[in-house]
């Protein structure tokens, strides 16, 4: 049996506020398996932003594991760490955060070249990305030239360039129109589920949170299963 994407076990994560201690998340757990689509849900300031931040190795927890493709993160040098969610996390924000001084092309180019592909090919590859987005014609565009669900997906694109395992959003439709939202949320499952890799998705939207394979709530920092 091969391992899971991600597990998330034991999590503990607290922040000071003024002489208190917020605990964020307590004793919270989660495995998500290849080719597996959870949705992430729960209120406003339940956490969700902090579980993806660690579970993407850009956080360390107070206590607890985080194991990508098996390997546990947590004793690991922030080079490894680095270098892991380089190659294997992807992450797409509610804000698509593209650089505007770069074409959509060299967005996607860009972390690539930082994670050690030859610029040619990673410009294949980001060729082959905005095309299944349906972006190609504007792969020339830099950010400010393009619609709002246009940037999003190419900040899909983007997460998906190195070919993670795992990918991570937070709220990655939240900015968007509801016709919008769809469209970009509809191309989101079609790449991901057509790489086969792992996605956990934080979203306040109960139609889309549906429309993934399970669902997974935040409260008082542990995370419950429907």
């Amino acid at each position: 049996m091969s391992e899971p994407v991600l597990a998330l076990q034991g999590l503990t994560r607290s922040f000071r506020q003024g002489r208190d201690a917020l605990k964020v998340l307590d004793d919270a757990g989660l495995v998500l398996g290849a080719g597996e689509i959870i949705a992430l849900v729960g209120p406003s300031g339940a956490g969700k932003s902090t579980l993806l931040q660690i579970a993407g190795l850009l956080e360390y927890p107070d206590a607890g594991e985080v194991r990508i493709d098996g390997e546990d993160c947590g004793k690991l040098s922030d080079d490894r760490r680095t270098a892991i969610r380089r190659r294997k996390v992807g992450f797409v924000y509610q804000y698509h955060h593209l650089l505007p001084e770069f074409s959509a092309l060299e967005n996607i180019v860009l972390p690539q070249m930082i994670a050690g592909t030859p610029r040619a090919k990673a410009a294949v590859r980001g060729r082959e990305l905005l095309d299944r987005m349906g972006l190609l014609p504007r792969a020339d565009h830099r950010p400010g030239q393009l619609s709002g669900g246009e940037q999003q997906r190419v900040a899909i694109a983007r997460a998906l360039a190195n070919a993670p395992s795992l990918l991570l959003a937070d709220e990655p439709t939240g900015n968007l129109d509801p016709n919008t939202a769809e469209i970009v949320f509809d191309e989101l499952l079609r790449l991901v589920r057509g790489a086969g890799l792992g996605a956990l998705i934080a979203t306040h939207n109960p139609e889309l949170a549906r429309r993934m394979d399970r669902m997974v709530t935040l409260r008082a920092g542990r995370i419950e299963t429907a």
